[in-house]
């Protein structure tokens, strides 16, 4: 019998190492070793990851300190983390024997009426007081597998808190340069309105004077109003943009008026990004450790469900006192106890045990594609962020080559014509392209920081 419990046992454990073995080959899918393009990002690793302080602006830094403070999406995040260390520790207890105390009293009378009796009446009372005991010893590990399991369900719960603290940063930090770039493009829409007002006014200066025709006011006005019409439309994007930052930060959008008005201007940053090693770095975004610790929670289920296939051994017991008086109650004669081992071994059960491993394997199978799945989706979102942010920077550098094109071609148009050497459609062309460009520009640099952004956040937080 104790030959065959050991081949059992040696079975068991050499399953349960192998099933480690084989989540363990999962985790460990090959990654690329480098992201070779030194113009624009350098592979190092940074010890801080307050990737924001990069920008060098106390509004950004002062925004995302109020935001982590009060964004409930954040207190969430923590209220999960504390649920889930209160499973672990109660899986934990599990591993510790439970004592009772109970103290008592009876009092009872016996029928009269009865063989037993034989026809008296009598009365009992006792007093009783003891310490019980109830533990089932974790012979096979069962219990400690299931309390390893949540324990890696909190640490779980922690990097999903991280996730939730790297996504709100970055949607701080997106939604403030949006503003930005709104309040920017408001300014060019203000700049360009009161230079197309000024030349609309010497337009019909030179028409009342009889220099220009009632073709060209016309012109003038129009593109005047078109571009004035721009305006409301603008502010509602502003208005939405402060309304959204107002909702990450935990504050009604009241309390932002005021602040962050059109004098602030769009930051000017071009600089060589730090992106680190993509083997070492990917595995340090908090989702992709998240997955990595649900894989091990059910590697550890999987493990539990297993050993329940094994005896348990309960331990009961109980020490007291118990007399009929209470003065006599704690004397060494009135002393009890009792201990009761019991050996328990499920030999059918219907398919439950069977049924609960297929289940916990699907678990951990469905947890490692997940991870997989992750990985492969952190890699799209790096490699993405990465282009559009080197594409961004050269973008930004044709635009303003073009809009200085767009402003000597403006200024010569119009100096051509109030010398009369020049047509009026001349000035609207290029009137409306230095607007354009000067648009796109505000634009370019706005989506350039929103793909900074993204990257940093596509890193894990500024790895």
């Amino acid at each position: 019998m104790m030959r065959v419990l050991f081949f059992l046992l040696s079975l068991f454990f050499s399953v349960a190492v192998s099933t480690a073995q084989q989540g363990e080959r999962y985790l460990k899918e090959p990654l690329p070793q480098g992201w070779n393009d030194g113009e624009y990002f350098s592979q190092t690793l940074p010890v801080d990851d307050k990737w924001w302080l990069n920008f060098e602006d106390p509004l950004l830094d002062s925004l995302i300190s109020v935001a982590c403070k009060n964004n409930y999406s954040v207190l969430g995040a923590m209220e999960n983390i504390r649920k889930a260390r209160a499973a672990w520790r109660t899986a934990q207890g599990k591993l510790m024997p439970s004592f009772d105390l109970s103290l008592g009293w009876q009092r009872a009378k016996t029928s009269g009426n009865t063989a037993q009796s034989l026809y008296r009446e009598e009365w009992e009372g006792q007093f009783t007081t003891a310490v019980s005991m109830q533990w089932q010893t974790d012979i096979f590990g069962s219990i400690y597998m299931r309390s390893k399991a949540q324990k890696r369900l909190f640490m779980a719960t922690e990097e999903e808190f991280n996730a939730v603290m790297v996504s709100l940063v970055a949607n701080v930090a997106i939604t403030y340069f949006s503003l930005r770039q709104s309040l920017a493009e408001m300014q060019v829409i203000r700049w360009n309105v009161e230079s197309q007002r000024a030349i609309m006014d010497i337009v019909e200066s030179r028409y009342s004077s009889g220099l220009a025709s009632k073709l060209d006011v016309a012109q003038s006005r129009s593109v005047y109003y078109s571009t004035k019409a721009k305006i409301p439309a603008m502010q509602a994007s502003i208005d939405s943009y402060r309304n959204a930052m107002a909702v990450l930060l935990g504050v009604y959008p009241q309390e932002l008026y005021g602040w962050l008005d059109e004098g602030y201007a769009l930051p000017e940053y071009m600089a060589v990004i730090e992106v680190g090693v993509p083997a070492s770095l990917l595995l340090r975004r908090p989702d992709v450790r998240a997955a990595e610790r649900q894989v091990e929670a059910n590697a550890a289920l999987l493990g539990a469900t297993r050993r329940d296939w094994f005896p348990s051994l309960f331990i009961t017991g109980s020490i007291g006192f118990a007399s009929s008086k209470l003065k006599y109650l704690p004397r060494s004669k009135s002393l009890t106890w009792e201990i009761a081992p019991t050996l328990s071994w499920s030999i059918f059960s219907g398919g439950e045990r069977v049924n609960a491993t297929r289940e916990a394997r699907a678990s951990l199978d469905q947890s490692v594609a997940s991870f997989n799945s992750i990985m492969l989706n952190a890699m799209q979102e790096v490699e993405n962020a990465m282009s559009q942010y080197r594409n961004s920077i050269e973008q930004i550098v044709s635009l303003r080559e073009a809009m200085r094109q767009c402003e000597e071609t403006f200024a010569l148009s119009f100096e051509l014509y109030k010398q009369g050497l020049s047509e009026y459609q001349n000035v609207l062309d290029a009137q409306r392209s230095l607007f354009t460009y000067q648009d796109y520009l505000v634009q370019a640099k706005g989506v350039s920081l929103i793909y900074l952004v993204q990257l940093y956040e596509a890193l894990g937080g500024g790895w």
